[in-house]
């Protein structure tokens, strides 16, 4: 089974992919992200932990175009997104993924995977009355990918079912085979381990391994520690809006600054 890569997978891994410089989002006079800058290279999955309230989803919904940030600059290969919509930053190769999954539940698993398709000729009506075979012919690519990618996340036998039989893991796979439909060079995880089993969890992790060494960059906000020693290389540590340090896991969980913020006055 092949899955294929983002856009632009061409470039040279490393290079940096995706850039937040200065980023603070304020809510009436309270920054809940304050002066944020890091790079996600090309390839990486990269880890962003911090106590809750910290600021980790507010600064993924600025990234993503759910919110947009009160100053500073996000760069997509380089390119000024701050300002656009999160479908035009899907579009320029930037997926999403939410903590708490919402797929339509009367419409089936594929279906929802289905929603993910960016760009199709039938989505307009012009090409209904004119193309009607393009239509058809791309229809039957998409249902076909669809297929592929619920096989994928071993979804596949329940492609018929409505969406609200899944469980909480399996709409965590339900809603990446759903990004994955666009296409996307970077996705941002929000907590893909929340209200996982563990046997489902491992094959989450199991996934987006087999993403990334097919060329899908990853950052992810995860308080599963587990999860974030065993895929990131690098992690980010935020607390009270700011990035207090980033490394590599075993140096963050000893960092003094990140156990009294987070780890609980505990060193690992």
């Amino acid at each position: 089974m092949q899955v294929e890569r983002g856009a632009d997978s061409s470039r040279p891994e490393g290079e940096p992919l995706l850039v937040a410089e200065g980023i603070v989002k304020r809510f009436g006079g309270v920054a809940a992200v304050d002066g944020v800058s890091f790079a996600l290279r090309r390839g990486e999955i990269l880890g962003l932990i911090g106590p809750n309230g910290a600021g980790k989803t507010t600064l993924f919904d600025c990234l993503a175009g759910s919110q947009s940030p009160s100053e500073g600059r996000i760069l997509m290969r380089g390119r000024p997104v701050e300002r656009l919509p999160a479908w035009r930053r899907l579009e320029a190769g930037l997926g999403r993924t939410f903590q708490i999954p919402r797929p339509f539940p009367e419409m089936t698993v594929l279906e929802n995977v289905l929603l993910g398709r960016q760009g199709a000729a039938g989505e307009t009506i012009l090409p209904n009355w004119l193309q009607p075979g393009r239509v058809r012919r791309e229809e039957a690519e998409s249902r076909e990918r669809a297929m592929v990618l619920l096989d994928f996340v071993t979804l596949a036998k329940l492609a018929n079912e409505p969406a609200r039989v899944l469980s909480g893991g399996q709409r965590k796979l339900l809603e990446l085979a759903r990004v994955l439909m666009a296409e996307p060079e970077a996705i941002l995880l929000d907590e893909p381990a929340a209200g996982v089993n563990p046997s489902l969890l491992e094959v989450i992790m199991e996934r987006i391994r087999d993403l990334n060494a097919r060329g899908t960059t990853f950052l992810l906000i995860e308080h599963n520690m587990d999860m974030v020693a065993r895929l990131c290389g690098r992690v980010l540590v935020m607390a009270s809006g700011q990035l207090l340090m980033t490394g590599t896991h075993d140096e963050v969980v000893r960092d003094r600054r990140v156990v009294d913020a987070y780890l609980g006055g505990v060193a690992a």
